[in-house]
């Protein structure tokens, strides 16, 4: 057979490269561009926005850490800070209306509620003390607890954090820094009994930090080194348990049941050099807000900016120790090393 020849060669193997490149696609060919995409722009989830320079606060009114805040009827905004105009009552819209001195000698602000009547409830941690108080002009009318004196019984308190209203009327005080219970009194305050203790087990506490009754008289308990929420029943029977959802430091209950909570999600226990004998969560790695139904059901969630120290800005939070809303669903709440107040309008979703 002859050879074939050199230009006869050519051209076979062009015929042939040309058919597989027409088999395969071109890399290098133009492609249709992609169709876009255009989303429906509506907000779906509610959401808070700062109120710039709210309240009017007066130049001579001053705030230290401010440790707890909330409404009466009227919708005015008291708070307990600790300094010495320890208790400040704002307007909505931000007036300032008047202020009470710190009671005494060792006073440490720590809790403020108040109850159906109108009376002002004040709790001290560093007086061991939960007092009742005219809310026109700070009268004291009922003394839980022995000033200076802490103990563990019926007359006595260790560093008590908080104070809440069953519907029957009957008070339950977490007691608290020191002692690990929650003490139940009737609304004259005689004492009716206590539960809890320290440690890490169900129907333990280890810093039971606030409490709230619902319409119902169950009690929930921020049991924030536990880093849950506890329900019991009004003699102290344990029905639930809400886990590992955030470390609670506040509560505020509406009156149609929803509780919300603040604090801060969930961590390791650390020892910052700073706070060396703080308890978990300080200083805290974020600033949130949830809501639940009495069911303990997660409703909703809101995460704040988290200030650091000394370069708080509006809108951010620092320590966020407690929170209250009014009608409107507007958001108070209160610093602790942020030293301050801020009020937080609520937006609906919609377009």
């Amino acid at each position: 057979m002859k050879k074939l020849s050199t230009a006869l060669l050519a051209g076979l193997a062009g015929a042939c490269f040309s058919g597989i490149a027409s088999a395969q696609t071109n890399p290098y060919a133009a492609k249709p561009a992609a169709p876009t995409v255009t989303y429906p722009r509506v907000n779906r989830a509610a959401a808070f926005e700062v109120v710039p320079g709210w309240p009017a606060r007066p130049p001579d009114v001053g705030w230290g850490q401010v440790c707890a805040v909330a409404l009466d009827r009227q919708e005015n905004i008291w708070i307990h800070t600790r300094t010495n105009q320890a208790v400040q009552v704002y307007a909505a819209d931000g007036r300032f209306l008047k202020s009470w001195p710190a009671p005494g000698t060792n006073s440490i602000a720590h809790g403020l509620r108040i109850d159906a009547g109108g009376n002002v409830w004040l709790t001290d941690v560093g007086r061991h003390t939960v007092t009742k108080h005219a809310s026109a002009d700070g009268r004291v009318l009922l003394t839980l607890g022995v000033v200076g004196e802490p103990g563990c019984d019926e007359k006595h308190f260790f560093k008590p954090t908080d104070i809440a209203f069953a519907p029957n009327g009957d008070l339950y005080v977490s007691d608290g820094y020191g002692n690990a219970r929650i003490v139940h009194f009737d609304k004259d305050g005689n004492y009716l009994g206590a539960w809890g203790e320290l440690g890490t087990k169900p129907g333990c506490f280890s810093i039971p930090h606030n409490v709230v009754c619902d319409s119902q008289g169950r009690v929930y308990v921020a049991d924030r080194n536990n880093a849950c929420i506890q329900v019991f029943d009004g003699q102290g029977k344990l029905l639930d348990v809400w886990r590992d959802l955030l470390v609670p430091w506040g509560l505020w209950i509406t009156p149609q049941d929803d509780i919300w909570v603040c604090g801060s999600a969930p961590m390791v226990w650390s020892v910052d050099p700073k706070y060396p004998t703080a308890p978990l969560g300080c200083p805290p790695k974020d600033q949130l807000v949830m809501r639940f139904n009495t069911a303990g059901k997660l409703l909703q969630l809101w995460t704040f900016p988290k200030a650091a120290d000394g370069e708080e800005k509006t809108g951010m939070l620092n320590w966020l120790h407690s929170i209250a809303l009014d009608a409107q669903g507007d958001l108070y709440c209160a610093d602790i090393i942020g030293r301050r107040l801020q009020k937080f309008l609520h937006k609906t979703p919609g377009p």
